[in-house]
């Protein structure tokens, strides 16, 4: 709002300078430095992705090999996230992922747009009977490590987005 407030402000002083040149020659325009439009435009006062989440908002803060620190709590092994729903998961490994690992999503509403699955260390390709079954609840697939993994949950999650993130601890390599 403060940026808004800037530009409304900005504005007035730039097109007095703009009217009072005769010509588009800079040698007429004053010799008063004009304001910036672009920091009074800027958005990034209005976004912030990093601070000012809702309390009740669930928000990946940390990762180590075994877990996650997730809304200043720290959980060891796999999580399932749904909205703002968090679960303890049991896979413990990728091959340990299977339709029925994933059952739930069968009753949840509304159903998430998007499944991130963290594969761990490394990204790990999905087998053809499990992205089946994930696209038969009418979600959508995305399977990369599990750092990334977070990361992708927060900011969709953040922008309001109906998403649900199945992640192994980082340190699973297969």
């Amino acid at each position: 709002m403060a940026a808004g407030q800037r530009a409304v402000a900005t504005l007035p002083t730039l097109m007095r300078a703009l009217k009072t040149s005769t010509n588009n020659s800079i040698s007429k325009l004053p010799n008063t430095p004009l304001p910036s439009l672009r920091r009074a435009f800027s958005l990034y006062d209005q976004i912030n992705l990093i601070d000012n989440v809702p309390e009740d908002q669930l928000r990946f803060q940390g990762y180590t090999d075994t877990g996650f620190t997730v809304t200043g709590k720290n959980y060891e092994g796999s999580v399932l996230c749904i909205g703002n729903l968090l679960l303890s998961w049991t896979p413990k490994t990728f091959a340990e992922i299977t339709a029925d690992s994933l059952s739930i999503f069968q009753t949840v509403r509304p159903i998430p747009e998007i499944l991130i699955l963290g594969c761990g260390r490394y990204i790990q390709q999905v087998n053809p009977e499990l992205r089946q079954f994930i696209r038969s609840t009418g979600m959508k697939l995305e399977a990369i490590d599990s750092k990334n993994a977070a990361s992708t949950y927060n900011i969709l999650n953040e922008e309001g987005r109906i998403v649900a993130a199945a992640i192994l601890p980082y340190g699973v390599t297969s």
